[in-house]
């Protein structure tokens, strides 16, 4: 592969199964190997890279990820952008299952992930008040109005370790800290993006109310969290390739430049 991929994908086959010329390639990276090939090929005549984070047959739990190796690639393939579609559960009622947020803001309640590039001897400090592109975030939920699904603008993410979902107290610990969504992989993808200064968005497919939200008390369970996803996994890809001819070719968000001022120089 010669031609530079411009966009990334976090996604399984549901999604690449549309793609024109579908090539598989396969990166090294200096951080071990990523969840699996990519798959790349076009939308629209622009180059996109797809990869399940989870790896082809969902086989990688969300803390056994190799995060740097999946964003490493990325880079290497020459993206620039990424959209960092998720499955999440809501900690709101008005958040409802089949929903889409645009998350805006991100909590790290994860445990030991390897979640940066720069270990040393160079110091480097990212800013990341602002977790997700600005310009990404706008063109997703124009996309979202555009295609008539129910989509929320804003919402902040806590990451948990995972694999297990919450306890009841760990629920509303959550939701009386005022955030929207819970997830287990938003943490440190997004970030790693940002060390590589790549542009990053996340879409948050909810498909199941955090347990402990108030008047719907059952237990989450994978089986019913996969139900509600593969009922919505049309509209998540419908929105997809409906967003990716809409991202420009330049870049004026400030995730272009997130290294300059970073590091310490003595």
């Amino acid at each position: 592969m010669t031609e530079p991929v411009g966009v990334g994908v976090f996604g399984g086959s549901g999604f690449y199964s549309l793609l024109d010329d579908v090539e598989e390639v396969n990166v090294d990276t200096p951080f071990g190997e990523p969840s699996a090939a990519f798959a790349v090929g076009e939308v629209d005549g622009l180059r996109v890279a797809f990869l399940p984070r989870h790896g082809h047959k969902h086989q990688l739990p969300p803390h056994k990820i190799n995060y740097r190796a999946n964003l490493w690639a990325m880079r290497e393939l020459g993206v620039t952008r990424i959209i960092g579609p998720c499955a999440a559960g809501s900690l709101k009622r008005d958040v409802k299952p089949g929903d889409f947020v645009v998350s805006d803001q991100l909590v790290d309640r994860t445990v030991g992930r390897k979640d940066t590039f720069y270990d040393g001897p160079q110091t480097t400090h990212i800013a990341f008040a602002d977790p997700y592109c600005p310009e990404l975030r706008a063109l997703a939920i124009d996309t979202g109005r555009d295609t008539g699904i129910t989509i929320h603008e804003r919402g902040t993410v806590v990451t948990i370790q995972g694999p297990r979902f919450s306890t009841r107290a760990e629920s509303k610990w959550f939701q009386d800290a005022g955030w929207e969504v819970i997830n287990m992989t938003q943490y440190p993808e997004a970030y790693l993006a940002r060390e590589l200064e790549i542009c990053y968005v996340n879409v948050a497919l909810i498909t199941d109310y955090d347990v402990g939200v108030e008047g719907e008390s059952d237990a989450v369970t994978h089986e019913a969290v996969i139900e509600v996803f593969n009922a919505n996994n049309s509209k998540l890809r419908d929105l997809l390739f409906s967003l990716i001819p809409r991202i420009p070719g330049e870049r004026t968000c400030p995730c272009a430049t997130a290294l300059e001022g970073a590091r310490f120089e003595p």
